[in-house]
């Protein structure tokens, strides 16, 4: 079954052009081809990564962060109660209104104080601001390194200035080691983001990563094993390029240098949109959909790799869309709309709305500015001794 299995994905018909078979890719000495089995190498590669990225968020990124001023955000810690915690652990974060009932009953507790508790054991549950700022500190580290190597590996190859170089003499295009190693470069990073997930910071668009993340995984894993080096290397150049200037945007962020960050905001926004909306496609997308027939008839593995290209093109035009929306925002009100992709703190306003309702009482509300011997202050302004005070809830003329 097994046997069958492995015979029936490896047909030559999938994965290479039409009059060529897997013994027109034989290896020899002087010729060496990408073989399906590298890409295991990734997987301890991957592992190598995580603990270079927990090495360096402990000793170098989480210091960085005291050092730059980047302080975590005090929260109310919610007060211990096994019977909300089970809840909370087993069934779902978020209750509904009649789950809220039912726990109040259970406990003996008002539904508002049921509601507080949930909310803010959610905010427990919340990255620190420093974590935000160990991750961005990796990942720019990383896309820097990868960015840079990609234009080392990259800058005398033909195909990188005359994109029909990148189907010459396709498929038998001998794997060259610099390639093999930025390739294994760029698949164990994405790997160990997957390994990852669960602990980072997850933000609105989390479903739309882990597609991305699944996409350009088989990606790069499909083109390796057909021989789509050339189309594959030019992808992975053009996505680290606008990432360099994210990571470090996120950075001045959460430092509060918001004129730095809001000009490396609309850098990053100009080079995303242009490699990715301009770049991309005619790089990429035409000239695989394209040029690639000029050399070949399409098969199985041309229809795969264009679905893969375009369901990156699709991400594309989603995060491009939220990038303009910002970008608008910025340009009418003078100032950076929070990141949308971020997660939502949802402690301040609601904690104030509680306190404001702690405070009314029997229809009355008692304001902060009210003193404790009775008079009313306006402002911070001094207390008006010679005016009135409250007596019997009339103000009285002294």
């Amino acid at each position: 079954m097994a046997r069958s299995l492995y015979e029936w994905l490896w047909q030559h018909e999938f994965w290479l052009p039409p009059g060529i078979t897997w013994e027109d890719m034989q290896e020899s000495e002087d010729t060496h081809y990408p073989q399906p089995r590298d890409l295991l190498l990734s997987i301890p590669f991957a592992l190598i990564l995580v603990v270079i990225r927990c090495a360096f968020e402990r000793a170098i990124a989480l210091p960085l962060s005291a050092k730059l001023g980047v302080r975590d955000k005090q929260r109310p810690k919610a007060q211990p109660n096994p019977v909300l915690e089970t809840f909370y652990s087993t069934r779902r974060k978020n209750p509904e209104e009649g789950e809220l009932l039912s726990l109040a009953k259970q406990c003996d507790l008002p539904v508002r104080k049921v509601e507080k508790w949930f909310r803010r054991r959610r905010n427990m549950d919340r990255p620190s601001l420093s974590k935000k700022f160990s991750e961005a500190c990796w990942r720019f580290i990383f896309y820097i390194i990868s960015f840079f190597t990609g234009l080392a590996v990259l800058y005398d190859k033909p195909w990188f200035w005359d994109h029909r170089e990148c189907w010459t003499g396709y498929p038998q295009q001998p794997l060259q080691p610099s390639l093999f190693w930025y390739y294994m470069l760029e698949l164990s990073f994405y790997w160990s983001l997957v390994f990852t997930l669960p602990f980072d910071v997850k933000r609105k668009d989390f479903k739309e990563q882990i597609v991305h993340h699944a996409a350009t995984i088989f990606l790069i894993s499909f083109s390796y094993c057909a021989n789509y080096i050339r189309i594959g290397t030019l992808v992975m150049v053009i996505h680290d390029a606008s990432d360099c200037f994210l990571e470090p945007t996120k950075i001045f962020n959460y430092m509060k240098w918001k004129k730095t960050c809001d000009s490396l905001f609309m850098i990053f926004s100009a080079v995303f949109l242009i490699s990715r909306l301009v770049i991309y496609p005619y790089t990429v997308l035409y000239n695989t959909y394209y040029y690639s027939m000029e050399i070949f008839q399409p098969f199985f593995g041309y229809y795969f790799v264009n679905v893969l290209l375009i369901i990156l093109q699709l991400l594309h035009i989603f995060w491009s869309c939220l990038i303009i929306h910002m970008v608008y925002k910025f340009i009418l009100q003078g100032t950076m709309e929070k990141d949308m992709r971020s997660d939502t703190e949802e402690s301040d306003k609601d904690e104030e709305r509680d306190k404001i309702r702690e405070k009314d009482k029997n229809g009355i509300t008692y304001f902060s500015n009210v003193t404790s011997n009775g008079y009313i202050q306006r402002n911070g302004s001094e207390p008006l001794n010679n005016r009135a005070h409250l007596a019997n809830g009339h103000a009285k003329e002294r």
